[in-house]
């Protein structure tokens, strides 16, 4: 195996420079002491607003603090090797017409669509010689409806008309994503110009009004009330339960039992990818390839992207205006504005001067909640997965359940809560959550040959742990092993099968992607921190305290995600009032 990792080493150092990186080279990396616009941070949303403005005419530059851009959605090869998505790991939310706009097919992406697309086996012991119960659901309603009846006769039949539900939701709510949020300060406090203008951004909620129509009372209490009770009343079997309520707490430091959990359900269930609605897919070369699928968008139009360029100040205008940045080499970089991909904390508290901004801001943007349940753990493996409800076939060529999302702990609810009370405790769940995924399954370039990548969502691991300890080394790897002994349960071999891990606690993704309290979302995505008051009310149109200082990243409306819409409305924001200047 460490020849075929050598081999793969060779070959990955040949192959092509992306275009983007190519094109810095051709200008030889010449940093201009002017642009129109400055984006902080590389990360996708950063990159596609970058994209959007340079393709109006703005002339752009990027500055990216490491080595790789992309934020969270990179491709490391943390083990040699092994190419990992070392943080973001799936794809689906991205807005269709960012994918059309800016070509990104033409620009190199390529893309794996999964069907099936979940996959939860049962922790119980096969009867009578026949093996384990599992649950498998993709886009075949029938054979869902299938799978559903090992469990409930009823719920087999309610589950179409769920879907359904669902389905009107989320027709309901996608415009918005696509919008700036109501300009609740303009309708206050503008011009009578400004005033006409914000009435027209009613417009998408007032259409999904309509949508929803006399069932808009019943879609209130999905996006507040508990997923549970929301579940509850469409179905009885647990394991299906539990299922759906994953989405529902994926990466929220919340409970399926938590009022409000059922929009974070939403979240996960409004993308679709190449026109099917809901499907989610891995992407060729791991989730840096987007990354770099959109830097060449944006660089074939003539816009400039620096890596190791750490932006350490927002440089003020003494009337109190944006004029640019100040590197940490102390270069200066002159603009007519600064659009920040990093999180509002990082963004207000550490890069603005304090004096521009004030004192209630400040202090509301260090009050968002950013609780973290996450730990990331990427597995190197030389050999596929044998999971005991879906034993493997002779060659161990991979079957259609090691392209899913793979459920574990997942059987019941009350699991999922349990191992949130656990972490409310300050300890890490002693049966976590755990969403295992195998991209390697169908793209078999991120491997040796025989071999597989394995990315492990899992939670509830606090930030910090009872008595204010912190994830030492020796936590990191007693948490690792503990997910590593229920993946034994499910699947016999796995922990032989490991070559090397990569453990991600909440602090490790803080400190790695600027994750504030690791929380990939940039600020939770509860209902007091969505639209109009996400990061904060009267602060939600991307535009900050400070004239010519924009948010363009996770922490702005819509939200987390690889789903680049906060970048694609803030390069419009921007434009529109640069073309009032």
């Amino acid at each position: 195996m460490a020849a075929s990792g050598r081999g793969l080493r060779r070959a990955l150092r040949a192959s092509p420079l992306p275009a983007w990186r190519q094109a810095h080279l051709g200008a030889r990396g010449n940093l201009k002491p002017e642009y129109d616009a400055v984006v902080i941070g590389a990360g996708h949303n950063g990159l596609v607003a970058a994209a959007y403005l340079q393709r109006l005419g703005v002339n752009t530059v990027v500055f990216e603090r490491r080595h790789v851009i992309g934020g969270a959605a990179v491709t490391e090869e943390i083990i040699p090797g092994f190419k990992f998505s070392r943080a973001s790991y799936l794809l689906s939310l991205l807005r269709p017409q960012i994918y059309t706009d800016l070509e990104l097919k033409k620009h190199g992406l390529k893309l794996h669509l999964r069907n099936p697309h979940s996959f939860t086996p049962m922790w119980e012991e096969g009867t009578e010689g026949k093996v384990p119960r599992s649950l498998l659901l993709g886009t075949d309603m029938a054979e869902n409806q299938k799978q559903i009846a090992q469990f409930s006769q009823k719920d087999a039949q309610a589950f179409p008309r769920y879907e359904e539900f669902m389905n009107r939701l989320v027709s309901a709510i996608d415009p918005l994503l696509d919008v700036a949020p109501v300009d609740v300060a303009a309708f206050q406090h503008g011009s009578l110009l400004k005033r006409l203008k914000s009435l027209f951004t009613l417009k998408p909620l007032l259409q999904a009004g309509l949508t929803l129509g006399a069932q808009l009372p019943q879609y209130y209490q999905v996006l507040t009330a508990p997923i549970t009770k929301v579940l509850d009343q469409w179905f009885e079997s647990e394991p299906l339960k539990a299922t759906l309520a994953t989405d529902a707490v994926i990466g929220a430091m919340t409970s399926p039992r938590t009022p409000g959990s059922g929009y974070v359900l939403l979240h996960h269930v409004m993308g679709s990818l190449e026109g099917m609605p809901g499907a989610w897919g891995y992407v060729q070369g791991g989730m840096g390839a987007i990354s770099d699928a959109i830097a060449n968008s944006a660089t074939a139009h003539g816009a400039n992207i620096f890596t190791e360029k750490t932006v350490a100040k927002v440089q003020v205008s003494s009337g109190g205006c944006v004029q640019g940045v100040v590197l940490q080499d102390g270069t200066e970089v002159r603009s007519k504005v600064v659009l920040s991909n990093a999180s509002p904390q990082i963004t207000f508290l550490k890069l603005t001067p304090q004096e521009w901004l004030p004192e209630e801001f400040v202090g509301r943007i260090s009050q968002l909640d950013t609780q973290s349940p996450v730990t990331k753990i990427n597995v190197a493996v030389d050999k596929l997965p044998n999971f005991l409800a879906a034993p493997n076939a002779p060659g161990d060529q991979p079957l259609p359940h090691h392209q899913c999302s793979i459920h574990l702990n997942c059987e019941d609810t009350c699991l999922l809560h349990q191992a949130f009370e656990d972490a409310m405790d300050g300890l890490h769940s002693h049966r976590p959550i755990i969403e295992f995924c195998i991209p390697s399954s169908l793209d078999p370039t991120l491997a040796p040959p025989g071999c597989h990548v394995v990315s492990l969502f899992t939670q509830y691991t606090p930030y910090t742990l009872a008595g204010g300890k912190g994830w030492e080394e020796q936590e990191k790897n007693a948490y690792a092993d503990k997910v590593f002994d229920c993946i034994e349960a499910y699947a016999p071999g796995f922990k032989g099968s490991v070559v090397g891990r990569d453990i991600l606690t909440p602090p490790d993704l803080e400190r790695i992607f600027g994750l504030p309290g690791g929380n990939i979302f940039h600020c939770a995505m509860s209902l007091d921190q969505l639209y109009f008051a996400r990061p904060l009310p009267l602060h939600s149109s991307y535009r900050s305290p400070v004239p010519g200082l924009y948010l363009c990243g996770s922490g702005a409306h819509p939200g987390g995600g690889v789903m680049g819409a906060a970048g694609r409305n803030a390069a419009h924001v921007v434009f529109g009032d640069l073309k009032s200047m």
